[in-house]
């Protein structure tokens, strides 16, 4: 399974594969556990940046654990469920979540 670096480092280039045009939006993820951390994925210009680190003022903020975050993008965990079930907590604007999740497949 990948780790939550490789699954960040390789954001970008996913991300941009899609149409952006229209989306401005910065997305927040807060990891919890072992395999935690802080990042964040910024959509402008048609363009995508993904960085290690807090967004100074994120559209939205998704807290959840690192393990299940990579489950979840491993296709191991249903983003839906894990969301009903409460292992996934949405701070800001859901419908942006939303859209971003369905880029990422």
């Amino acid at each position: 399974m990948p780790t939550v670096s490789e699954i960040f480092g390789a954001m970008s280039s996913q991300l941009e594969s899609q149409d952006l045009a229209g989306m401005e939006a910065t997305i927040q993820f807060e990891l919890s556990g072992d395999n935690g951390g802080n990042w964040y994925a910024a959509i402008n210009g048609g363009k995508a940046n993904v960085q290690k680190g807090k967004a100074e003022a994120p559209t939205a903020t998704v807290k959840m654990d690192g393990d299940d975050f990579v489950a979840m993008t491993s296709g191991k965990l249903n983003a839906v469920n894990a969301f009903m079930m409460g292992k996934i907590k949405v701070e800001g604007d859901l419908n942006t979540v939303m859209k971003f999740q369905s880029m990422m497949g």
